[in-house]
C-alpha cells in the first residue's frame, strides 16, 4: 500500500516475476495491477481490482490503508488483470455497486458472472460524488478494448486512466525516476496493444487534454507527477511522422538470406540510413514491435519453407499486419533453394498496411554479384523514397 495523496490510496499489486501476458506479450521487468482507493467524506470507492493470482495482496492493502467498507467498485475495464478479483471483492462488500458503462457490464456479466443487480450504468462524462470527492467518468475506447473508460477525480486532479499510459514495468517507485526505463516500457506497451487503434487515441488525448491533470495514475507502471511527458511521447507516437529508419525482420536457415540483409544493412548505413537488424530467431517480439512505431521502412527477409515463407517471418509479417504500424514502405528478400510462393503468402498476410510495396528481391540460393546488385538498387529506391520524408 502507498499512499498518493490524503485518502487516496495505490492498494493494487507488482507481479515482480512475471514473463509473459496473454501467453503472448514478453514481460522483461515483470509488472504490476494497480488499483486505487479512495475515502470519501461519506462514501468510498475501489478503482479498479488485480489479477485474480493477486487478490490475496489486494486485500492486505486494503486492510493497511484502514479500509472498512467499499461502497462503489469503479471498472475502468473489464480485462482480467483488472477486473478479476471484484468477485472476491463483493462477496467481502455485498452491499457494494460496480460502477462502469453498459459496454464494460456486459463484458463482466459475461467473463466474470457478476449478476446484473450489481451494477450501476454510467454515462460519458456523469459524476460520482464521494462526499468531498468527486469522480467523473471519461469514456476513452478503444485504449485498447471497445469499452475502456478512464475516471478522474475531480477535487485532486488525478487521471485514473487504467491501461492508458501505462507500461508493463514492476518498479518499487510509485511516481517516474528513470524516465528513460518507463518511456521505453510504455512504448513498448504502446506498440503491442495500443498501436492498431492510433487513429482513435487522437480523439481520446483531446478528451482528456480538456481536464486539469496533475497525475496520471494508469493500470500498469508507476504514475505520471509530469503528465505532459506520456501525453507529449504519445502525440509523438500516434502522428504519421516516421523517422529515416529501416527495421530488417530476418531469418535464416542455412546463411544465403543473412548473406543478403548483412549487405543491405552496411549499404544502408554508408547511405545515412538507420537499421535494426532483427533475428526473429529467439528474439524478443516485443523489441521488433517497439521498432515498428516509428520505422519509415520495414523489410521481412526470409527462406523458403515447403515453397513457403520460413514460420517466423510469417509470424513477423501477421505482427507487422495486426499492429498496423503507420510504416511508409515495406519490401520483401529472401533466398530459395528449388521454389515456393513466398511473395503471394506474404501479399495474403500484408492486408492491413497502406505501405507502398518496394520491389522485392528474391533470389536462388547463396547470392550472387548480380544478387548483390539489386539490394543495392533496393538500397537506392530507400534512399530516394526516405528523402521525401517530412
Amino acid at each position: 500500500m502507498r499512499q498518493i495523496r490524503s485518502d487516496i490510496f495505490e492498494v493494487g499489486a507488482i507481479d515482480w516475476d512475471r514473463r509473459l501476458f496473454d501467453e503472448l506479450v514478453p514481460l522483461p521487468n515483470g509488472t504490476s495491477y494497480n488499483a486505487y482507493l479512495i475515502k470519501g467524506s461519506e462514501k468510498t470507492a475501489l478503482i479498479d481490482t488485480v489479477d485474480p493470482a493477486k487478490t490475496s495482496v489486494l486485500f492486505d492493502n486494503l486492510e493497511t490503508a484502514g479500509e472498512t467498507k467499499i461502497d462503489y467498485v469503479i471498472c475502468n475495464h473489464a480485462e482480467q488483470d483488472h477486473s478479476g478479483s471484484i468477485g472476491f471483492v463483493l462477496e467481502k462488500h455485498p452491499y457494494a455497486k460496480v460502477i462502469t458503462n453498459d459496454k464494460c457490464k456486459q463484458m463482466l456479466m459475461s467473463l466474470l458472472k457478476i449478476d446484473e443487480q450489481k451494477f450501476t450504468v454510467i454515462n460519458d462524462g456523469q459524476e460520482l460524488s464521494l462526499g468531498n470527492k468527486t469522480l467523473r467518468f471519461i469514456f476513452t475506447p478503444w485504449v485498447h478494448w471497445p469499452e475502456t473508460m478512464s475516471t478522474y477525480l475531480v477535487e485532486d486532479k488525478i487521471l485514473f486512466s487504467c491501461d492508458f499510459f501505462g507500461s508493463h514495468l514492476a518498479t518499487s517507485d510509485l511516481y517516474i525516476k528513470n524516465k528513460e526505463l518507463v518511456l521505453e516500457g510504455a512504448k513498448r506497451y504502446y506498440a503491442e496493444i495500443m498501436m492498431p487503434f492510433r487513429g482513435v487515441i487522437k480523439t481520446n488525448i483531446e478528451k482528456i487534454e480538456a481536464l486539469d491533470i496533475s497525475i496520471i495514475a494508469p493500470s500498469h507502471g508507476p504514475l505520471y507527477d509530469e503528465p505532459k511527458f506520456i501525453i507529449d511521447a504519445y502525440k509523438k507516437w500516434i502522428s504519421d511522422d516516421v523517422e529515416n529508419k529501416v527495421v530488417i525482420a530476418y531469418v535464416s536457415m542455412h546463411g544465403s538470406t543473412k548473406l543478403m540483409v548483412e549487405h543491405l544493412v552496411e549499404t544502408l548505413m554508408e547511405k545515412g540510413i538507420g537499421v535494426e537488424q532483427f533475428n526473429l530467431v529467439g528474439g524478443d517480439i516485443g523489441k521488433l514491435a517497439i521498432e515498428l512505431v516509428d520505422a519509415a521502412t520495414v523489410i521481412i527477409a526470409s527462406p523458403t519453407v515447403l515453397a513457403g515463407a520460413h514460420p517466423a517471418a510469417a509470424y513477423a509479417a501477421f505482427l507487422f499486419n495486426a499492429l498496423r504500424p503507420k510504416t511508409k514502405y515495406i519490401s520483401v528478400i529472401g533466398s530459395f533453394g528449388w521454389g515456393g510462393r513466398m511473395l503471394e503468402q506474404f501479399r495474403s498476410i500484408l492486408t492491413n498496411t497502406k505501405a507502398e510495396i518496394l520491389e522485392p528481391v528474391i533470389i536462388k540460393g547463396e547470392p550472387t554479384s548480380e544478387d548483390y546488385t539489386k539490394l543495392d538498387k533496393l538500397a537506392d529506391e530507400i534512399v530516394n523514397k526516405h528523402s521525401n520524408l517530412k
